[in-house]
């Protein structure tokens, strides 16, 4: 099976098991979102889901979460990890919104990372999720399995997006780098694969890194 085989593959197995795919992190809007997916960095989704509703209950706009001190956010968002940093640039990215947005989150990768702790990544997810314009964000299940299929080397994140980006059409980015992520939990974690479980390795084949 060659690349371009494989490529079509994995895109007509992921919109099987997936025809749908809702956004893993809760949110009402490009801020909730914004500070949802900063709260992710190594932070597994489902505790952020958890974590979000008490900060967002006080504070779910720039013009709230300013009217908090950066020790009461960092309160509530320590079960997220990081809570220092985190809530420091929650708090300062807040103050920038309000001070040259008008409070709006605004819809540009330049102007997005230039906010405190938002880089790529998120800014990313940003654009694609809340904004819909095409992005292909990765993280760890992304890398990990466009190296498993063979379609990335795996040396870097940075070069893993360039190859999804080549290979896979503009028009189904967003859709299917949530499938990816979606796939990666189901059928082909870090820890435990098994290929004779996985719909998609056990087709075009699987490539592990060398311990």
């Amino acid at each position: 099976m060659n690349k371009k085989e494989k490529v079509q593959f994995v895109i007509n197995t992921l919109d099987k098991l997936y025809p749908t795919v809702p956004i893993p992190l809760h949110h009402k809007d490009a801020y909730t979102l914004l500070v949802a997916v900063l709260l992710s960095a190594q932070c597994t989704d489902k505790r952020v889901n958890e974590v979000t509703p008490s900060l967002f209950e006080l504070a779910d706009n720039p013009h709230d979460m300013v009217k908090l001190s950066v020790d009461q956010i960092r309160e509530i968002i320590k079960p997220c990890g990081l809570s220092p940093t985190k809530s420091k640039a929650i708090f300062g990215l807040s103050n920038i919104l309000i001070d040259k947005y008008k409070g709006e989150v605004p819809e540009s990768f330049e102007e997005l990372e230039e906010l405190p702790g938002v880089g790529h990544k998120t800014a990313s997810v940003v654009m694609s999720q809340a904004f819909g314009h095409p992005a292909f964000p990765v993280d760890t299940h992304i890398h990990r399995l466009m190296y498993r299929w063979s379609l990335s080397n795996g040396k870097s994140v940075e070069q893993t997006e360039k190859d999804a980006k080549r290979l896979f059409p503009r028009e189904i980015w967003n859709k299917l780098h949530l499938q990816i992520i979606y796939y990666g939990r189901e059928y082909s974690p870090a820890r435990g694969f098994k290929k004779e479980n996985a719909p998609i390795e056990k087709v075009i084949g699987s490539r592990e890194k060398k311990k």
